[in-house]
């Protein structure tokens, strides 16, 4: 589209009452909205905020923890309203996210551009700006030789981006029903969270906390069986580092917060090109630490691969152990980890700082030798697979609360394909 060249869109789904109204304008962002490049020049002490793909605009000491800018002097000021796009890419948002801000004034890094919209009336463009339906045209404009995680759009052409702007009585009904939806993705959101709330606090009361030798919460028959034992991993488990070799059938994995995941669920595509030969091959029940931190797990994360088919991880990130069936339940060590048992105990083994390969600088010998809480040996199995049937069905309902939540957030991306106009082959 050139700068004199106005685009006038239909999106496929229309609402009855406009049906008949004439296409959408598109003019050109620069139009609709204005930038923002206010400085903090006197160094006002205005917390510093982040335009997260998943998250939108939040508190940067929320989101890491910490501050991560120490002078913000010369940072952006945005105000509760103000538009920000992040030109860091992600799964989350392969072109960066532009996220509307809610939180209130803050300021903001200079690789952030920051906009404003001449009208208050903007709800619709913050749910546009949710939908892809503008990707391709930042892919066009982007330099395709800049840096791997990051779009270089120029400032200009990022305004010039057009814009579907129908009338205001359109814009307030599709943004009143994608606002809808999103209420209804956050309350079903935050029944996840409450199930997963209730998991970890009845994982906290069915094994023994640090430094006890009795869980707080104990199933009657096992209440006069006496003290749980602590073991080095090495006891219960061995560590495997058989390569995969080719690339035959097996899916590869990437740990998460809730387990196992292959690269295409995540990611939505294979990410580990064509070489496998540093890739550990996990059999079923195997578990893999994935030694990249997260803000939950800083200490990095255990997962067991329940799959059927083999799997296989990097070498350079995690590193892998079988537990011993004999010995241990594999289920109930799942749910140990999933409690982040090995959080306190790996904590002293990392190098503040160090990474190797974007991973956390812990040996397999310090791994192995963390301490396993276990039941006594007269009762250990009955009272493992007690604890493990009690927390799978738990499990099953955090499985399906998650679905729902996916589901709801698919249904409203196919709905935005719907209601807003694609920009593809008419602008080209």
């Amino acid at each position: 589209m050139t700068a004199d060249k106005q685009l006038h869109l239909v999106p496929k789904l229309r609402f009855a009452e406009f049906v008949h109204e004439p296409p959408w304008d598109c003019p050109p962002l620069r139009k609709l909205a204005q930038r923002i490049t206010r400085r903090n020049t006197r160094g006002a002490d205005l917390r510093t905020l982040t335009n997260s793909a998943e998250h939108g605009v939040i508190d940067q000491r929320e989101y890491f923890d910490r501050d991560i800018a120490t002078n913000t002097d010369n940072y952006f000021i945005v105000e509760t309203g103000d538009y920000v796009y992040n030109p860091r890419i992600s799964s989350y948002a392969p072109v960066g996210p532009i996220s509307k801000n809610q939180i209130g004034t803050g300021v903001m890094s200079p690789i952030y551009t920051v906009f404003r919209f001449h009208s208050d009336a903007n709800d619709f463009f913050a749910q546009y700006f949710k939908s892809t339906r503008w990707h391709g045209y930042l892919r066009r404009v982007s330099n395709s030789g800049a840096r791997h995680d990051r779009m270089a759009v120029t400032t200009n052409d990022l305004m010039q981006m057009p814009i579907p702007n129908p009338t205001l009585p359109e814009q307030y009904k599709v943004a009143d029903c994608l606002d809808s939806l999103d209420d209804l993705i956050a309350a079903q959101g935050q029944k996840l969270f409450a199930l997963r709330q209730h998991k970890q606090g009845l994982i906290q009361q069915l094994f023994p906390q640090y430094g006890e030798t009795v869980p707080r919460l104990r199933f009657p028959e096992f209440r006069g069986a006496g003290d749980w034992r602590f073991q080095p991993l090495s006891d219960i488990a061995e560590p495997i580092s058989e390569r995969v070799g080719t690339r035959k059938c097996l899916p590869m994995s990437v740990t998460t917060g809730v387990g196992l995941l292959s690269q295409e669920e995540k990611f939505g595509r294979i990410i580990a090109g064509n070489s496998y030969k540093d890739y550990i091959r996990l059999q079923t029940n195997d578990f893999a630490y994935n030694k990249s931190a997260t803000k939950e797990f800083p200490q990095g994360y255990i997962a067991r691969h329940s799959g059927t088919s083999d799997a296989a991880v990097p070498n350079s990130i995690f590193t892998c152990f079988r537990p011993d069936a004999a010995v241990v339940n594999p289920e109930y060590l799942d749910h140990l980890f999933h409690g982040n048992h090995h959080g306190r105990w790996l904590r002293k083994y990392i190098t503040v700082g160090a990474r190797a390969h974007g991973a956390l600088s812990v040996s397999e010998g310090a791994l192995m030798s963390m301490p396993v809480p276990l039941p006594p040996v007269q009762v250990s199995r009955p009272e493992q697979q007690k604890i493990a049937e009690c927390l799978g069905p738990l499990n099953d309902l955090i499985a399906a609360a998650g679905g729902r939540v996916d589901a709801l957030r698919q249904h409203k991306q196919g709905l935005m394909q719907q209601l807003f106009p694609s920009l593809e082959a008419e602008s080209r």
